[in-house]
């Protein structure tokens, strides 16, 4: 090909910008020496048209080195790469290195299709072809037919964590284009029937697939779950239908509008805690040969070691102020470019250390995500907590975040499972955790409350396995949570027996109540609601197989506890009190002499707070609304069957609406086939949970 004409360029913004008269390309990179620019025809072109030498006279401005191709206007689908020369030492941690071509951190569009990633046994990382690329694309003039972030009430929302693969890739999705943006589209309709108001999709920013230790991958393993970004502004190609074509922004921006349309809010799981790049041994995709010493924690004793908070090779040093703007100018991207809802952070509680590593209450980069105006409307979730000890629940920085509430998670599954004297501790959680969050002014929506997610149990596996089984995962049974406060009942994994069998089923539908009866945000792990099981793996982040995808045929064969989760969601859709902004204090605030809860056991009025061995409990909410119902709630996990007392009504009478010991779709009855409960005591069986509505 005939060589493109050059001249220096510019060096805001970084990445491409794309024009009618050519395009500028430009990276950051502070200690360089010396930069090359490698253009390609094809993302699978096995040399490059042309290399262009970027003089650090003319083509560098402050750090940033940048050059403009006169006539490149992107419609030809070129794809990039840089190499990048300077100092070579690790004891300055700097990890130059002139033969590896990088990829741009900023890129848009990335493709893998040529990467060979580098393995620890492997002696030295393969160069020249095997580069992850970046594709030379225009800005797109995408109709979003008036399409705009929903801005759901969050105390309103009801979150389904889903993987975009996994969701439609099994063959029973039958779907036209499985395990990709458009796939999940075609699954929109059941999502809206489910009841479910927002998505939270596992990481779908660019991943290394490869990022595997090797005893999995001489399995033919994969990584699945995605947590090993690299490029931070593209959506992930492997989730494209045509992961070469460049179309990779419209595919995502197809899927978004799609759910927007149905009600459903997008929220994505980011990982910005640490990258593919891994630790000392790791490769060099981009940030290690642009700017290490910048970029990532390293040791003070010895910089070529990397500092290790994620459990994953490096830590991204978050607060460094280039690396700060580079995640606010991502996440500000994801919402002006795509129209996200919400973002989820993975390990977030790396976000709160300082250069040094230690933690910082007013950390630069969380307060300025939080005063981002761009992100001023955007749901902010944290995983509260990293691999190097910091543990935030309760104490995140920043006041608008919520936060995933592991002891939330660890509570009810002790409790639904028979731990005794939990029960102060479980009304605590089943109403916002206020022990948490009421002190910092904060309210019961900071708590996402979850039973299940993609790292751990799946809902049915809680009730199947006492221990956990990775074997498959290649490490022997190392890997994975050993905590799972998880109980079999009498057989471990698949069984025959009826009555085994029974009590799974209701003690799932327990989980499920208790989730939907809870003070705060619930957040459904995605196949929970038709019992989905991972055999026993809980830790799948390798699986990309009929393991961790969703088997839709047990939409058919588990309908019971399909049916029972829409009910659910539905009962909490129509009762306000289950939703509120503020912490219950006992009383109305309009109406001193009203409660808002009231607390009981088998006998009203007597809760039973002092008594070790108590598992029962029972609570009355008071409604919010004046066409809505007051709530009786009884829970009833201990072994045996038990008669609980009724608050006496005066003009309205008691309602049966869910009782989980009851099975053939009798567990949920609809509002208008409910019946009226005579007497003043229920009977309430074991390891059940009951809901009656005052009518």
């Amino acid at each position: 090909m005939k060589p493109y004409s050059t001249n220096i360029g510019h060096r805001y913004p970084t990445g491409t910008t794309v024009s009618a008269d050519g395009t500028n390309f430009c990276i950051f990179s502070r200690h360089a020496t010396a930069v090359q620019l490698l253009l390609y025809e094809k993302p699978d072109s096995s040399s490059p048209f042309q290399t262009i030498d970027l003089d650090p006279v003319v083509n560098r401005n402050f750090f940033f080195w940048h050059v403009f191709v006169e006539g490149m206007t992107g419609k030809e689908k070129f794809s990039y790469t840089w190499k990048v020369d300077g100092p070579d030492n690790g004891d300055s941690g700097h990890r130059f290195d002139p033969s590896v071509e990088l990829l741009d951190p900023w890129a848009k569009a990335v493709t893998d299709v040529v990467w060979k990633r580098k393995y620890n046994r492997d002696s030295k990382q393969e160069t020249g072809a095997t580069s992850m690329r970046a594709m030379v694309i225009p800005e797109s003039d995408y109709d979003w037919e008036g399409d705009t972030p929903l801005h759901h009430p969050c105390e309103k929302d009801i979150i389904y964590e889903l993987h975009v693969g996994g969701f439609t890739r099994h063959p029973s999705a039958k779907v036209s284009n499985p395990g990709t943006f458009a796939g999940l589209i075609e699954k929109v309709p059941y999502l809206q029937d489910l009841g479910v108001t927002a998505v939270e999709l596992l990481p779908v920013m660019a991943f290394d697939s490869q990022d595997l230790p090797d005893n999995a991958r001489d399995l033919g393993l994969q990584n699945y779950w995605g947590y090993s970004t690299h490029s931070f502004f593209s959506p992930h190609a492997g989730y494209c239908i045509d992961p070469l074509s460049g179309n990779h922004r419209d595919e995502f921006r197809d899927m978004v509008k799609a759910l927007h349309k149905a009600g459903i809010s997008v929220i994505l799981d980011v990982a910005f805690n640490h990258t593919a790049e891994g630790g000392i041994d790791g490769p060099i995709i981009n940030f290690k040969g642009l700017m290490n010493r910048d970029f990532y924690h390293l040791e003070e004793h010895d910089r070529s070691i990397y500092k290790n908070y994620s459990g994953c090779g490096n830590t991204v040093n978050c607060n460094h102020p280039l690396v700060a703007r580079f995640i606010i100018h991502s996440l500000e991207y994801w919402v002006r470019e795509f129209h996200i809802d919400g973002f989820r952070f993975d390990l977030a509680s790396i976000l709160a250390r300082g250069e040094d590593g230690a933690p910082m209450y007013h950390a630069p980069v969380i307060w300025n995500i939080e005063f981002s105006h761009i992100l001023s409307h955007t749901q902010l979730i944290a995983e509260a907590w990293d691999a190097g000890g910091l543990y935030q629940v309760g104490g995140f920085p920043g006041y608008r975040w919520a936060e995933w509430n592991g002891r939330y998670r660890d509570l009810i599954r002790q409790y639904v499972k028979g731990d005794p004297g939990l029960v102060p501790e479980f009304a605590t959680r089943l109403t916002g955790s206020s022990d948490l969050y009421q002190s910092s002014g904060r309210q019961p929506t900071s708590s996402i409350n979850f039973i299940s997610c993609h790292d751990g149990f799946t809902l049915y596996d809680m009730v199947c396995y006492n221990e956990k089984h990775n074997e498959a995962n290649g490490e022997a049974n190392r890997d994975g949570d050993n905590h799972n406060h998880s109980r079999n009942y009498g057989e471990e994994g698949p069984t025959d027996d009826p009555v085994i069998t029974a009590l799974r089923q209701k003690q799932v539908k327990n989980f499920m109540a208790i989730l939907m009866l809870s003070q705060g945000v619930p957040m459904i792990l995605a196949g929970d609601e038709i019992m989905r099981s991972q055999q026993g793996n809980n830790n799948c982040y390798c699986q990309d197989n009929e393991l961790s995808w969703t088997d839709w045929s047990l939409l058919e064969k588990n309908k019971e506890m399909f049916c029972f989760t829409k009910g659910m969601i539905a009962l909490r859709k129509r009762h306000p009190s289950l939703m509120q902004k503020r912490f219950l204090h006992g009383t109305k605030p309009e109406d001193r002499t009203m409660a808002d809860i009231s607390w009981h056991g088998a006998t009203l009025n007597k809760p039973g707070w002092d008594n070790s061995e108590s598992r029962i409990l029972a609570c009355t909410l008071s409604r919010v609304e004046p066409d809505e119902e007051d709530l009786h709630i009884m829970f009833n996990m201990s072994q045996k069957d038990v008669t609980m007392e009724l608050p006496l009504l005066t003009k309205e009478n008691w309602h049966l609406a869910v009782d989980t010991a009851r099975s053939n779709q009798k567990d949920l009855v609809e509002v208008e086939r409910q019946q009226p409960i005579t007497g003043k005591t229920i009977r309430v069986k074991s390891n059940s949970v009951v809901v009656c509505e005052s009518r």
